[in-house]
């Protein structure tokens, strides 16, 4: 498959170093991961302003009834969460698997055991919320061993695909290019699988987006969902991970479509949901999303 072919694609001798000493500081201790994590939230916030106006408009029309102090705040707090996300996240590479199902909590997940069960091909669509890369790897944990996959894009840089491709897959998940998701899915349809999408990325014209009111604004989003879940008569569920406290998340299924009921692969019956649940999700932990 060409999935393994991404896995195994070399990179160049001189990024060797960087790999040390990526995973010398996954093996440092929580405590000191995020001292640094306090450290590269100051460098965002306040020396390199990353993105800062992009993040500051996204909140300010998302939130208009919020005032400039309480945009400001939740400016700060979106930093200080991007920052832990990010060794949270280098940690994947390290982790024992036994720590990693006690740090995500898991409700409602017998939903997608059900369908497991029944040998059924199932949809799972998450987002950039919480801890987005705890989503797949704790799944493949918690749910029937080699029954996840997760639909991605591949980085063109050769040593950060290799790196990320191995955190992603350490738990016992597969990874789909996303050029190759259909493919897969006829492959497998007949197969008791739950295919894993982050499905919050802005479309494009060319990708025929679904526009709807989200957060006060016009918004794109893909509508690959509704198609599959057509075509395949698969079920779907939206998945949300939610910051308990530092290092601990719970990740909550709900269910969009039961797949009994045959769809229209031109509505968008899936994508509108999808969007309402996730509009919900933000509003309730506004720092948490990737502005």
């Amino acid at each position: 498959m060409s999935t393994a072919t991404t896995s195994s694609r070399p990179f160049p001798w001189y990024y060797r170093p960087l790999e040390w000493l990526l995973l010398s500081l996954a093996s440092l201790p929580w405590a000191v991961l995020y001292g640094l994590a306090s450290g590269l939230y100051l460098l965002m916030a306040y020396v390199v302003r990353y993105r800062r106006r992009v993040i500051y408009t996204n909140l300010r029309n998302s939130f208009p009834d919020k005032t400039e102090a309480e945009i400001r705040q939740l400016t700060r707090g979106f930093y200080r969460h991007f920052a832990e996300v990010m060794v949270e996240i280098l940690k994947l590479a390290v982790m024992p698997p036994a720590e990693l199902l006690r740090r995500v909590e898991f409700r409602n997940a017998e939903l997608l055991d059900q369908w497991l069960a029944e040998g059924r091909l199932a949809l799972a669509l998450g987002s950039h919320t919480g801890n987005w890369e705890w989503i797949l790897t704790s799944g493949a944990l918690r749910l029937r061993q080699g029954t996840v996959d997760g639909v991605y894009k591949p980085l063109m840089n050769p040593f950060f695909e290799h790196f990320l491709y191995r955190l992603r897959t350490r738990t016992g998940a597969q990874l789909v290019p996303m050029r190759e998701v259909l493919r897969h899915l006829v492959r497998h349809r007949s197969e008791a699988r739950v295919i894993s999408l982050l499905s919050d990325q802005a479309a494009g014209p060319e990708d025929k987006p679904y526009w709807t009111t989200f957060l006060h604004q016009d918004t794109s989003f893909y509508t690959g969902a509704d198609r599959l879940a057509a075509q395949f008569n698969c079920p779907v569920a939206y998945v949300n991970i939610r910051r308990l406290r530092r290092g601990h998340y719970e990740l909550a299924v709900t269910e969009i479509h039961d797949g009994n009921t045959p769809l229209d692969k031109n509505a968008t019956v899936i994508t509108e949901a999808f969007a309402r649940l996730l509009e919900r999700d933000i509003q309730a932990s506004p720092a948490d999303y990737l502005w």
